[in-house]
């Protein structure tokens, strides 16, 4: 049985996640030769190279031989975020009309550069914002003038090309870490933080 692994851990500091755990920086090939990856890691004792800790095989070629990387990602919006109780009542429905003021949707986690998308589908659920999350993807972006039941239907299908498109599941966490950074910034705003 072949298993894929796709693995994205956010931390308000990767470092300080990482910091004692033993681990190996996983490995990108790029023209330039090759790199340590931004962000995957292995916890697994794969071949790397004793000089620069990084592994010496690359991600596809170490996922068939059974190795799988985690990616621990920084993710800046956590760092306001005091204690778990405060996370989850930062994840409550938020003001969704405050989509509509592209000063706003430009601070915003992965929609910043698309207030023309978020201003033409008009999300006003964490379900609709994650599927206008997968619409940004290449495999979907044919999408992006079709109604919310049209959408809905093709959506969550994978493409019969492989092209790179977004699962539910990692779109929906991605659209709950907006909807923390959009409630974040409506509470700066009524303390006067901002």
């Amino acid at each position: 049985m072949k298993v894929s692994t796709d693995i994205d851990i956010d931390f308000a500091d990767r470092n300080l996640a990482l910091a004692g755990l033993k681990h190996i920086a996983a490995t990108k090939f790029t023209t330039r030769g090759t790199e340590r990856h931004n962000t995957g890691v292995y916890f697994q004792p794969i071949p790397r190279d004793p000089f620069e800790n990084i592994a010496t095989l690359g991600y596809k070629e170490a996922q068939e031989l059974g190795y799988f990387k985690v990616d621990f990602l920084n993710v800046s919006i956590y760092e306001d975020v005091r204690d778990e109780e405060h996370l989850i009542s930062l994840m409550k429905e938020p003001d969704w009309t405050l989509l509509e003021i592209e000063e706003i949707v430009k601070e915003l986690f992965h929609i910043n550069d698309y207030f023309w998308l978020v201003e033409k589908l008009q999300p006003k659920s964490i379900e609709q914002l994650a599927m206008l999350l997968a619409v940004m993807r290449p495999s979907k972006k044919h999408l992006a003038n079709s109604s919310w039941k049209i959408i809905e239907k093709e959506i969550w299908r994978a493409p019969a090309n492989g092209e790179y498109h977004f699962k539910k599941s990692h779109a929906t966490s991605y659209a709950i870490a907006i909807v923390v950074q959009l409630n974040l910034l409506e509470e700066k705003a009524a303390n006067g933080t901002m």
